[in-house]
């Protein structure tokens, strides 16, 4: 999905071509069509500020809209309250980023839990990244700590690359722990192949906006570019749940 090929056409005149109705969410639907045919839009529903139509898009991205469709606004929509600049976008695209990350199931992931866990964190991962070794050999403190770590793939070269086809030999091995174990230690991870997630994954993590990894993606959607070292992951976790 690329939100700003459409502002773009947008800024060119393209909305221009969109159809006028009574009905907002048919207008404003119009221009989106017209602008991309494949756009995922999920709803279109009046934001809390008048006149403004807040629509949200698959995998949590949210865009806003005048009720003609004639004009296209992405960007940061804040209220003001008790003195405090609460970012309304930020909450709506956490939560939509939540439902498509619960949406997994928890087959197609590799998941290191302790006994009783407290919280649980999303890393979308490659095993050719240094901070998501990093961070995996914090993962027993995490566990530690009552952090659930659940893996799902990301490779960042992309479909096909040595990161890919280890993901893969990750998700194909009959023991993944110890799998994803031997890859975040830089050793070979015997060739496997097999029905797998890992395109899927990918494709979820452009979509939900991940563009480099670790990504952790804690409970409530907030999404954490980057590593963190384990107390401080911790405790965001703890506090998302």
């Amino acid at each position: 999905m690329r939100v700003t090929r459409i502002l773009a056409a947008a800024a060119l005149g393209l909305a221009g071509s969109a159809v006028l109705a009574a009905d907002p969410d048919q207008a404003i639907r119009s221009t989106l069509k017209a602008l991309q045919p494949d756009l995922p839009i999920e709803a279109i529903a009046e934001s809390p500020l008048t006149g403004i139509y807040q629509v949200q898009l698959k995998g949590g991205r949210q865009l806003y809209a005048s009720a003609d469709g004639q004009f296209l606004l992405q960007g940061y929509l804040y209220q003001v309250k008790d003195g405090q600049a609460i970012n309304l976008t930020e909450q709506a695209e956490s939560q939509g980023i939540a439902r498509e990350i619960e949406a997994i199931p928890a087959s197609e992931m590799v998941v290191f839990a302790p006994k009783n866990p407290k919280a649980h964190i999303t890393v979308f991962t490659d095993t050719d990244c240094g901070y998501c070794q990093k961070l995996h050999s914090e993962v027993p403190e995490l566990n530690r700590r009552g952090i659930e770590v659940r893996y799902v793939a990301f490779p960042r070269q992309g479909i096909g690359s040595h990161g890919y086809n280890t993901l893969v030999s990750v998700w194909c091995a009959k023991d993944r722990q110890a799998a994803m174990n031997r890859a975040k230690a830089r050793e070979e991870v015997p060739p496997a192949t097999c029905d797998n997630p890992v395109s899927k994954q990918y494709e979820l993590g452009q979509m939900i906006g991940v563009q480099g990894t670790p990504a952790i993606v804690l409970a409530n959607g907030q999404m954490i570019p980057g590593y963190q070292p384990a107390p401080q992951l911790a405790k965001l976790a703890l506090e998302a749940k």
